[in-house]
This record gives C-alpha cells, sequence and structure tokens, in this order.
C-alpha cells in the first residue's frame, strides 16, 4: 500500500502577480492533492497532503512547470505531521513583519489580451487598459506588500461581478490579477490640453473611442500627445514627420540624441530595419524592449529622428492603450 504524507513548502522570489497560486492549485488538484497554499509578504507558503510519490511529482513540476512570468530562488519542502485536508485551497494572503519579496516587473500585453482587445465580441473591446496575469502593470501600481488588490493602486476601483467573478476563480487567466479591470467598474480615458484644459473626457466604451479618435487625428496633424503609460509619460509624434519631430526636439531641448520609434507590429518593424533572429525574439519577449536595428534605405521615418546614425531604436506596443493608438494611426 502506498505511503501517505504531507510536505510544508516555502517559496521565494517572482512568485506574485504572475499566476502562481493558480498554477500551485490547478496541479494540486490535478494531482488529487489536498492542502493549501497562500501568499505572504516574504513569498509563498504551501501545505500539502497525499501519496508520497505523487507529493514527489508536485514538488518537482513546482520547479519545472511554474509560470513564464515566475522566477524560483528558492523552494525548500518539509515534511510535518501527516495533515488531513479535505480539498486544496487558495487561502487569504498574510503580511509578516519585516519579510519582503520580489515584485514582478510589468509585462507587455499578452497575445490574449490582444486578441480580446481587438474582437468586436469580447466585452473588453477596445478596453485601453485590459490585463491578465500573465500581463499588465505590478511593479508600478504596487503600494505594499503582499501583491493583492487592496494593496495597489487598482484599490480604488470596485470589481464589477463580471470581473469579480474572473477574480475568484482559479481556473481563470484573471484569477488575482490584481489590475483586472473592464469598461464598466476600471480607469477611462482622458485628453487634455498642455495647461490641462479638457479636450475629451471618458466615461463610458464610446468615451473611450472618442478620445482615440481625437488622439487620432492629433497626431496625424502633426501635434505632440504626451501619452501616461507604465511608470510615465510617452511622447509621441508622428515619427514620418520631420517637422513634428524637429518641434519635438525644440521643446525637450534635444538636437541630436536619437528617439525610439514603435510601430504597430514585428512586420512593420521589417519594413523599416534589418531584423536578426535574436533580435526578433527580444522584441517579442514579455519586457517588449526598444532594440537597435540596422535600418533599411527605404524607411519612410524621418532622418531627424535618429541623425547621423545607420541604426533605430524600434519598439512595439506594451499596453493596450499603444496597440490601439498605433493600430488607429496606421503610422
Amino acid at each position: 500500500m502506498s505511503k501517505t504524507g504531507s510536505y510544508r513548502i516555502a517559496i521565494t522570489g517572482v512568485v506574485q502577480g504572475v499566476g502562481f497560486r493558480p498554477f500551485v492549485y490547478n496541479l494540486a488538484t490535478g494531482l488529487d492533492l489536498s492542502g493549501w497554499v497562500l501568499n505572504h509578504s516574504g513569498g509563498v507558503d504551501i501545505e500539502v497532503a497525499g501519496q508520497e510519490e505523487t507529493l514527489a511529482v508536485f514538488i518537482q513540476k513546482l520547479r519545472e512547470e511554474a509560470p513564464p512570468l515566475s522566477y524560483i530562488e528558492s523552494l525548500a519542502a518539509t515534511p510535518i505531521t501527516p495533515q488531513d485536508y479535505k480539498e486544496f485551497e487558495i487561502r487569504h494572503s498574510e503580511h509578516k513583519a519585516g519579510q519582503y519579496q520580489l515584485i514582478s516587473p510589468d509585462v507587455a500585453t499578452c497575445q490574449d489580451c490582444i486578441r480580446e482587445l481587438f474582437d468586436p465580441q469580447d466585452r473588453r473591446y477596445h478596453y485601453p487598459f485590459t490585463n491578465c496575469t500573465n500581463c499588465g502593470p505590478r511593479f508600478t501600481i504596487i503600494a505594499d506588500i503582499p501583491y493583492d488588490r487592496p494593496n495597489t493602486t487598482m484599490h480604488k476601483f470596485p470589481l464589477c461581478p463580471e470581473c469579480n467573478t474572473e477574480y475568484q476563480d482559479p481556473r481563470d487567466r484573471r484569477f488575482h490579477a490584481q489590475p483586472n479591470a473592464c469598461h464598466i467598474c476600471g480607469p477611462h480615458l482622458w485628453l487634455t490640453t498642455a495647461d490641462g484644459g479638457p479636450l475629451a473626457a471618458s466615461e463610458t466604451r464610446a468615451d473611450n473611442e472618442a478620445v482615440l479618435a481625437q488622439a487620432k487625428e492629433l497626431l496625424l496633424d502633426g501635434k505632440i500627445l504626451a501619452i501616461k503609460g507604465l511608470g510615465g509619460f510617452h511622447l509621441a509624434c508622428d515619427a514620418t514627420n520631420a517637422e513634428a519631430v524637429q518641434r519635438l526636439r525644440a521643446r525637450k531641448h534635444r538636437p541630436n540624441k536619437p528617439f525610439a520609434v514603435m510601430v504597430p507590429t514585428l512586420d512593420v518593424i521589417r519594413d523599416h530595419c534589418e531584423v536578426p533572429a535574436v533580435a526578433e525574439e527580444l522584441i517579442k519577449s514579455p519586457q517588449c524592449p526598444i532594440v537597435l536595428l540596422d535600418k533599411r534605405p527605404a524607411s519612410t521615418v524621418a532622418g531627424n529622428v535618429a541623425p547621423n546614425s545607420h541604426t533605430l531604436g524600434m519598439m512595439i506596443p506594451y499596453t493596450p492603450l499603444h496597440h490601439l493608438l498605433l493600430n488607429d494611426v496606421k503610422r
């Protein structure tokens, strides 16, 4: 007869805000194990009980199959007195004085969220702040640990019933996605003049569309926008409009330093630059960095974007708002 056992497992690293608890829950229930998992100020703790052979598989899979955005710094599994749990559950987070953990950086919009963003049948169609466990803001919204919604700037936005259902379901990719939101319950867009006067304000999906439409026209008209992104503002103008670029240089007192260029997709980057395989992997990574690439002679990017340089710093959108603007502007 197979022997049963129980373990207390302590994990540290980037294990909050990356889908780690639902991963543990689904792994444990899939292996018919019982116990619990919880976040605390120093990491993630697990107690798990079941057949010894299955527990060994569970611990191995914790390391080998952890969510892609997670990083396990340490994993310690200690045998404990056998426990008789009836099921496996996700417990409420705990604050532990004097302990801290690594916080996930912000992560570029994932492909699942991009598909929803441009699906007219989806309730998050064109929602500029959509996100899930696999993407979106992390570091820039946290106020305290453990990483739970009340400890983030999203505490000001109570979840609507549909978002709350997703948030509470361990099998949903938005389970405990702390920035989870939609047109109904989340942040909205607004647009102002340089001195703060209102140009357009949004409270509904229709207003969001109006703001995006006005932003598109301003960009195509050679104007400069300061777009609130993650952790700061992104100054934007039409990179094919040399006059707009020069106006931005004058305002920033930056006569020669190269500017980075954002385009809608990797394919559009190829229209302007040579893209070796290593650069392609970087561009498509969750970090979504600016990558220096050799400029093609046929590129329509204005010469004063990167004066006296044969390279361009290229990037693709890393937030839903950027995806929407680039899709509208087609530049």
